[in-house]
């Protein structure tokens, strides 16, 4: 064999090695703006490190976690809220880091690890058109409820889930001490109460607090001064396997995390939401404003 086809070998040996060591990644995401967000986030600063990253973020929920459980997914991000409730049952009133610290230590034993959590909070809330807030003198659940005790009548938009679910309507009236006539609660799909609210068919809407729509409607959110609501910190959560052969992931998704709060992900939601604006777009200008990309 000549020299040069020695060289040339060599070069598609290094070449073949180098492809092989470049470390695999599976990030999961759910279906909806916020998820796919923080998973294409998490996607370009993996790969600006080196990672091969497979990219799934229109996966359900419980699919989802359970595909991270089982070992396919490696890393996506979680609400506090919803492990606590949905996936290890607990039923308890919790406060923001008792809830993480309770998911925290459940998961481990499941082979998940909870890294460090965003100040972004996407609960359940009550929302008004800001001018009829302002114009009622309603800034809190407790002013609300007062409202209704006097004989108001206003209209409620709620998805079908929330009206059913233990944890749900029935239970936050009874913490508040209230209770909506039944012909003032409007049941639909949960896209839809923001319309509802915007176009005047309801005077109160069930929203997401970190959804783009909020600000961009006029929204104003009632604050839940009785604490009802529970915590559902978005926070990256990696299989334990994985993050002890890679432990480099989890300085670089604490950083991504620590840039997160909730208006800064419900104004990220409201590029892609209500500006039109590409995904990938949106989590590039995000990471390298907050220098976790290069420029």
């Amino acid at each position: 064999m000549s020299a040069r086809a020695i060289a040339f070998a060599f070069m598609v040996f290094l070449t073949g090695a180098s492809v092989a060591a470049e470390p695999s990644v599976v990030v999961g995401g759910k279906k909806f703006t916020e998820q796919q967000l923080v998973s294409e986030m998490t996607t370009q600063l993996l790969r600006n490190d080196g990672f091969t990253v497979d990219k799934r973020s229109d996966l359900g929920s419980t699919v989802l976690r359970a595909a991270q459980e089982n070992g396919q997914v490696d890393i996506y991000w979680e609400y506090t809220g919803t492990s606590l409730i949905i996936y290890n049952k607990v039923k308890e009133k919790l406060d923001a880091q008792q809830t993480y610290d309770r998911v925290k230590q459940l998961d481990a034993a499941k082979g998940l690890t909870w890294l460090a959590p965003s100040k972004a909070n996407n609960t359940y809330a009550f929302a008004m058109r800001k001018t009829e807030a302002q114009a009622e003198g309603i800034t809190s659940m407790s002013d609300l409820a007062a409202q209704v005790n006097n004989g108001k009548h206003l209209k409620f938009a709620s998805n079908a889930e929330f009206y059913s679910r233990p944890d749900g309507l029935r239970p936050l009236q009874d913490r508040y001490g209230f209770k909506f006539e039944r012909s003032d609660v409007l049941r639909m799909d949960g896209g839809l109460t923001y319309l509802a609210l915007r176009q005047g068919q309801a005077d109160i809407s069930l929203v997401l607090s970190t959804d783009g729509r909020v600000s961009a409607f006029g929204f104003v959110i009632l604050k839940d001064d009785k604490s009802f609501f529970p915590s559902y910190a978005l926070t990256p959560v990696v299989r334990t396997a994985f993050l002890e052969q890679h432990p480099k992931v989890a300085t670089l998704l604490n950083s991504l995390s620590a840039s997160l709060d909730s208006e800064t992900i419900a104004a990220l939601n409201a590029r892609v939401d209500v500006g039109r604006e590409a995904i990938e777009k949106v989590a590039t200008d995000h990471l390298t404003r907050n220098n976790l990309l290069p420029r």
